[in-house]
């Protein structure tokens, strides 16, 4: 093959291969334009297609980084209660509020028995001294009347009984002994004594009632609103710790509440009960006196000589 003959066939090859090129062009230019459409119709379509159902979002909570929302119930439940004891006063049920009011009424009384009582004590234990001196300073009966005058209390209502008995007996005096006088003297001082020990006793009672009663009557409240606080637990059907809290607590202040009455009751109610039993050793003693100066005045009454001596 000559030079000539040799590039005319290279050119006829290049040319068959610029024509084969040119026929493969657009065959693979579609596929490269199609691919990303095809990839992108699922993420964000622009139209629903007939029989299909649009997809939905997934919720917030599946998203990286989202923090889930509570529901109103939920945030009604965990919100802070107020739990001061007049906030839980006010939180709790009409039984257990009722329960505390009387409680609180009672520890008011017990207060108010304590500062009364103990002014009746402190100056019933003063006229009973000053009447138990004057007796002991008497040497017959009728000086410790005198002593005594119209002051009152029971010093001065045991040398007048003592009086009026041997006034009343003086006319049988010159025939029998003073031993009947003697005894009906001391019936008489000692009804007097039982009758102030009495009158000083009186409110007392109630301190006993109260330190006695009060526990239980709170335990009651407790009872009933434990029983409350479970009920709302059940409905609430959650047992975190801000829904039983504040109902196990309010429950709670009813026995404090009791106690809190209660034992003020029982401390006042001894001390008042050794209060009174001094001052019924102060009358004793006093009506000791009484009966002494009885016994003495029969005694001048039966020896003639000694009301003589004593004139001159």
């Amino acid at each position: 093959m000559s030079r000539n003959g040799l590039l005319a066939a290279l050119a006829a090859i290049m040319l068959s291969a610029g024509n084969a090129a040119a026929q493969e062009q657009p065959s693979t230019q579609p596929r490269v334009t199609t691919a990303p459409a095809a990839q992108a119709a699922p993420v964000a379509p622009t139209s629903p297609v007939a029989g299909q159902v649009p997809p939905t979002a997934p919720p917030p909570a599946s998203q990286p980084g989202a923090t889930a929302q509570p529901e109103p119930s939920a945030i009604s439940l965990t919100l802070p209660h107020d739990l001061s004891p007049w906030g839980m006063f006010m939180a709790a049920d009409v039984i257990v509020k009722a329960v505390m009011t009387g409680l609180a009424f009672a520890s008011l009384v017990t207060w108010t028995v304590w500062l009364a009582k103990s002014l009746e004590i402190l100056f019933g234990k003063l006229g009973a001294r000053r009447a138990a001196r004057a007796i002991g300073n008497a040497a017959t009966l009728r000086q410790a009347v005198r002593a005594l005058g119209n002051s009152g209390g029971p010093g001065a209502l045991l040398v007048q009984a003592a009086e009026e008995e041997a006034a009343l007996s003086a006319g049988a005096l010159d025939h029998v002994t003073g031993d009947g006088l003697k005894e009906r003297v001391t019936s008489r001082l000692s009804r007097i004594e039982a009758a102030a020990a009495r009158r000083m006793s009186r409110g007392t009672g109630v301190l006993a009632t109260i330190g006695s009663t009060a526990p239980f009557v709170g335990l009651f409240g407790t009872v009933w609103g434990i029983m409350n606080a479970f009920i709302g637990i059940s409905q609430a059907q959650t047992t975190n710790l801000a829904v039983v809290a504040p109902g196990i607590a309010e429950a709670l202040l009813a026995t404090a509440m009791g106690l809190v009455a209660a034992i003020p009751a029982v401390v006042i109610y001894n001390v008042f009960a050794r209060s009174i039993s001094g001052y019924r050793q102060i009358l004793a003693d006093a009506s000791a006196g009484v009966e002494r100066l009885v016994s003495r005045d029969l005694d001048f009454r039966t020896v003639p000589q000694v009301p003589a001596l004593a004139a001159e």
